[in-house]
């Protein structure tokens, strides 16, 4: 117990000893309980910061959990678009197929049909060709009569006009050949029917209107005094005839003077002189033509009174229209003509073996 004692005795005066520190060890605590606060404050800073760098790492994980779930569910549904067109390929391709097979087989049926039109064709054009060729035959013995007409016309009458309208209707007769290989024929037929037209003179109408009106006018023109004037013949002779005039008179059965039928009768050879020269002149025949003037201006000189104005200006038309016939050119024809039958015979020749090959072919 002693021993206890001193012990305990000795704790209280270390105690008042411990009670009071130093200041050292104030400051020393002091800094310590600072250094401890900065360090809690840090450690509370470094478990914020940890927790909030969590927090976020949370919110990321989060976030591309989401990310993946729309990317699987795009892929499911790319995978399920792809699988949707692979099955649209596939029936889009079960469907060309189909198509064409059909597009084949109306190819097929379009061969078919086509062969069937050629051979109708054929049919139709061999039908077309018989009717064509009497048809063809008919027009061009037509053309053929209407050529030979107008050359007759113009060779034995000098009828150019009436030989140009025979060629005209010639060159629409053959305009209505269905046949390209007579396309030079109709221009040699308007060639020499354009020749005829040029053949004509510029001064016919006018010549046969002024031949025209010189017949109208032969009737009023004044003829010759029936009885020469006294004094113009003297001598014994004269005078013998004179008094025998009043003994003897000659007269016609008809009882009109000589004189009198000569002036008739001059008239009329006058105006036949005159319907002459209109005839050479739709003839064109030169020597004709002067011949008839000729006369026509004899008779005017011979029956009827020089001294009148109108006898002068008849016979001054008559010297003018002696001019008024050109040469005469004479239109060579025929070419045409015998281009026609050379054709002709050209064609005929080339349709007759088609019979005989079609027999043989029929044969075999």
């Amino acid at each position: 117990m002693n021993e206890r004692e001193p012990a305990s005795s000795t704790t209280p005066a270390a105690a008042p000893r411990a009670a009071q520190p130093s200041p050292r060890n104030a400051a020393s605590r002091g800094s310590s309980v600072a250094l401890a606060l900065l360090l809690a404050l840090l450690a509370l800073l470094a478990a914020f910061y940890v927790g909030w760098r969590q927090w976020q790492q949370r919110q990321g994980h989060t976030a591309d959990a989401q990310t993946l779930d729309a990317l699987a569910q795009r892929v499911s549904a790319l995978e399920a678009t792809l699988a949707s067109v692979s099955g649209g390929r596939a029936d889009l391709a079960h469907r060309l197929d189909a198509a064409d097979q059909s597009n084949r087989a109306l190819q097929a049926s379009q061969q078919n049909q086509d062969d069937r039109l050629r051979q109708l064709e054929q049919a139709v054009s061999k039908l077309s060709e018989n009717t064509l060729s009497a048809h063809d035959a008919s027009l061009l013995g037509e053309t053929e009569s209407l050529l030979r007409m107008g050359k007759a016309r113009y060779e034995l009458f000098h009828d150019a006009q009436g030989a140009a309208d025979a060629y005209a209707l010639a060159g629409q007769t053959v305009s209505a050949v269905n046949d390209n290989a007579f396309a030079g024929l109709r221009q040699s037929i308007e060639s020499e029917r354009r020749a005829l037209l040029a053949s004509q003179p510029a001064s016919q109408a006018d010549a046969l209107a002024r031949l025209t009106a010189l017949r109208g006018e032969l009737p009023g023109l004044p003829l010759k005094p029936l009885d020469a004037t006294p004094g113009a013949a003297s001598g014994p002779w004269a005078r013998i005839g004179h008094a025998l005039a009043g003994v003897v008179s000659v007269q016609r059965d008809n009882g009109a003077p000589l004189a009198v039928a000569d002036a008739r009768f001059a008239r009329e050879l006058a105006a036949l002189d005159l319907a002459q020269a209109q005839a050479a002149l739709l003839a064109h025949d030169p020597k004709a033509w002067t011949a008839a003037l000729q006369r026509a201006d004899a008779w005017l000189a011979s029956q009827f009174d020089d001294s009148a104005e109108s006898v002068q200006q008849a016979r001054a038309t008559l010297r003018q229209l002696a001019g008024a016939l050109p040469e005469n050119t004479p239109v060579q024809l025929g070419a045409a003509l015998n281009e026609l039958r050379n054709l002709r015979e050209v064609h005929s020749l080339s349709n007759s073996p088609a019979p005989a090959a079609s027999s043989a072919g029929a044969a075999r």
